[in-house]
């Protein structure tokens, strides 16, 4: 296959670089991913200054790759739409140093690069890990690239991606991969007041995962029984039950005693 490597860790982060290195063996390998760290910037694209790709010595024959001053939605629709030559089977988003389970994957940009190569009509995979030492990401790295070339691999429907988390493989290697819906994931959030030198107040946000867990079958349950958990995601967040349980408002019964200027 054709693969499309990104992140949000930034062009230099262990896990893009091991994954491209094991999938170079047996695929061709493209590599477009921020110039630096993007983690947690969610969907952004840039619109209102130029986007600058620049060609990386990968120092592996066989690997194309490219930093880019943008968010990984930003690499993703560049690398499709400009960069490279065709378009690619499959998009890879990590290995991100961290999970992205529940909530999570509407900040992520990790996530969001998968999310933004499925608007493309490209299948892709949004990959995370909850421990990400060398040892877990080489052996992250060599099961993604052994279940892409097993008989096991269906890759996602048109209009959806996975989103895959890896468990703290230091507890142990996981026996199965699992299909899970998104689970809870609260997060315990403080920002730290502080005084830079000119007396100007500044807040900085600090605070860590908590994870409430039940029996139910979801991301955040797996990856703490020490499971792969994979989701499917598709766009749909349209909370359909309340749709018949709202009322039309008309608009003549609305006190509205001002209208719009009509542009000339």
């Amino acid at each position: 296959m054709r693969i499309l490597l990104t992140n949000d860790d930034g062009i230099e982060a262990a896990g893009l670089r091991t994954l491209a290195a094991v999938l170079a063996e047996t695929h061709e390998v493209f590599v477009v991913a921020p110039d630096r760290e993007r983690s947690a910037t969610g969907h952004a694209i840039t619109m209102h200054k130029p986007i600058y790709p620049e060609t990386v010595d990968w120092g592996k024959r066989g690997i194309t790759a490219w930093k880019v001053n943008g968010t990984p939605a930003d690499c993703v629709k560049l690398a499709i739409r400009a960069l490279l030559p065709t378009a690619p089977n499959l998009v890879l988003a990590g290995i991100n140093h961290g999970s992205n389970l529940g909530r999570d994957i509407f900040y992520s940009g990790t996530v969001s690069a998968a999310m933004e190569a499925m608007f493309t009509g490209v299948s892709a995979l949004a990959l995370s890990a909850k421990t990400f030492d060398q040892d877990s990401l080489d052996w992250i790295a060599v099961f993604v690239a052994q279940w892409l070339n097993s008989s096991r691999w269906q890759g996602p429907a048109a209009g959806e991606f996975f989103n895959v988390n890896f468990p703290d493989l230091g507890q142990g290697l996981p026996d199965r991969l699992v299909w899970v819906p998104l689970g809870h994931r609260e997060y315990h959030e403080k920002f730290w007041q502080q005084e830079n030198p000119r007396g100007q107040q500044y807040y900085w946000l600090a605070g860590e995962a908590c994870d409430p867990l039940d029996d139910r079958p979801s991301d955040v349950n797996a990856v703490h029984q020490g499971l792969i958990a994979a989701t499917p995601i598709d766009l749909d967040v349209t909370a359909r039950q309340r749709i018949d349980q709202l009322e039309a408002v008309e608009v003549a019964r609305l006190s509205i005693t001002s209208t719009p200027k009509r542009a000339r």
